[in-house]
């Protein structure tokens, strides 16, 4: 992704690619039918709750940890074996991401290395800092080729100083770039795609369009299957305009996902189901 070029808030460009503007009509449509369901002015700590439960689940599942959302509930020991030890930094990752909040706009790169130290949860030099020269991407399940340190330095450099001056765009833009550029960059030896969808997380919830994070974009990303996960991530990684606009689609696709199934809660809760 460049960040230079004729326009000063090229994040605000990218919002009137072909098709952008549709989804993110769309996506506030869907966040707005969950916050105005009666169950959400009465409830709404219960729906965060589960939300942030179900946000766990499906970005551990895109990470190779599909477990069933029951599983994940009852479990308390996410040590055991690699896919536990993914489900456990996906918890970690949802429930820190609402602390980073008030940071995440001054100091973006400082938000991102503490979310890499919460998912790694190990004493290693290479936790909490970007990759070096000649140290390996463990990221088996995203086989693009990975950037060099020095081009992952500067492109983290550039999405900081994005984050920083603020945009005009729509935060699915922002959401889906900030999404898309980790996945891409893989700027940490691990734990790139959980980090990713945390910092998705922080900006749709910092921005204000889903303030009480009830419309956990990660449920609709496991939904829509890995597949089309990396299709899309195939589209932003070509930097065509088509390719952006699909990914952006994709990214408000999976929010309009997350917030209907917190909107299915709120219908379970209403008739007492759960």
């Amino acid at each position: 992704m460049s960040t230079t070029g004729a326009t000063a808030d090229p994040l605000a460009a990218l919002g009137s690619l072909p098709g952008v503007p549709a989804s993110v009509e769309s996506v506030r449509k869907a966040v707005d039918r969950v916050y105005g369901h009666r169950i959400m002015r009465r409830r709404s700590t219960e729906i965060t709750s589960e939300a942030a439960l179900r946000a766990s689940r499906g970005s551990a599942a895109l990470s190779g940890a599909d477990w069933a959302l029951e599983e994940v509930r009852r479990r308390s020991d996410f040590g055991a074996d690699d896919e536990a030890r993914t489900v456990g930094a996906a918890l970690r990752l949802t429930a820190e991401a609402g602390q980073l909040l008030s940071i995440w706009r001054q100091s973006p790169l400082r938000v991102l290395a503490r979310l890499h130290v919460v998912a790694a949860a190990e004493a290693d030099d290479a936790v909490g800092r970007p990759r070096r020269a000649g140290e390996a991407v463990r990221e088996p399940l995203i086989e693009l080729p990975a950037p060099g340190a020095d081009e992952v330095s500067g492109r983290l450099d550039g999405l900081a100083e994005l984050i920083v001056a603020g945009s005009s765009a729509p935060a699915l833009v922002t959401a889906a770039v900030v999404h898309g550029e980790l996945l891409a960059l893989r700027p940490f030896v691990s734990h790139n795609a959980l980090v990713a969808r945390a910092a998705e997380r922080i900006v749709l919830i910092g921005s204000g369009l889903d303030p009480k994070a009830v419309c956990p974009s990660e449920v609709g990303h496991a939904e829509l299957g890995r597949a089309a996960y990396l299709a899309a991530l195939d589209g932003y990684v070509s930097g065509t305009p088509d390719g952006m606009a699909a990914w952006i689609a994709h990214c408000g696709r999976a929010v309009e996902l997350g917030a209907r199934e917190s909107t299915a809660v709120c219908e379970a809760l209403q008739r007492g189901a759960a």
